[in-house]
């Protein structure tokens, strides 16, 4: 597992804090339980009347709750080591114009790379009309409850993109029953699909 542990702002604690903290340790768990971990956004009149209420800035509370939403983005990542095979897929679909392909699953010994490559015809537009045009949706991989599978980064060129895929633990060598469902989002947080899903069953 890989932690990035960033130094510390200030030496400076009161130790009188300690109960205090605490308790806001045991509300995040709280509110996440209570939430089902779907964490959402108190409304803005909401954030108005508690900053008042609370003397408070309103930017402050926003970037609060904005936090409470990055939680997954702090999960310790399974860095994949000790490359070991590639397993060949060739699977692929075309929805809108738009060729969805998987070509081989790489595998390590502590997790696999899936790759959803994306490939369309690009206009002879100029690079600016080509950055309006610029489809900025971004898409998750669900296999089922046994894997954890997470987006490691994302890249393109002119008519390409490639999102690479970690999951952990590994996938089988033997791929037959898998079935890769990658679904695709217009923001960060995951929180609006766009209803696209692309289903590759691995026969």
């Amino acid at each position: 597992m890989k932690l990035n542990r960033h130094p510390r702002p200030t030496d400076h604690y009161d130790k009188k804090l300690y109960q205090v903290d605490e308790q806001i340790c045991a509300l995040l768990k709280q509110r996440k339980e209570i939430s089902n971990n779907n964490p959402g956004f108190p409304p803005d009149d909401v954030i108005s009347n508690w900053a008042i209420k609370y003397n408070l800035y309103e930017e402050y509370l926003s970037s609060l709750f904005g936090a409470l939403r990055m939680e997954d983005f702090f999960k310790p990542r399974v860095e994949p080591t000790g490359f070991r095979k590639h397993l060949p897929v060739l699977k692929s679909i075309e929805i809108d114009d738009r060729f969805y392909s998987v070509t081989a699953i790489r595998q390590y010994n502590n997790a696999s790379i899936v790759q959803l490559h994306v490939d369309w015809d690009e206009p002879d537009d100029s690079p600016i009309d080509r950055i309006n045009k610029r489809n900025n949706n971004t898409f998750e991989l669900f296999i089922n409850k046994q894997y954890n599978c997470w987006k490691d980064r994302a890249g393109g060129s002119i008519g390409h993109s490639t999102y690479n895929f970690i999951v952990s633990p590994p996938l089988p060598d033997d791929i037959s029953e898998i079935e890769l469902v990658f679904k695709e989002y217009s923001d960060t947080f995951l929180d609006k699909p766009t209803g696209l899903e692309i289903v590759m069953n691995l026969e």
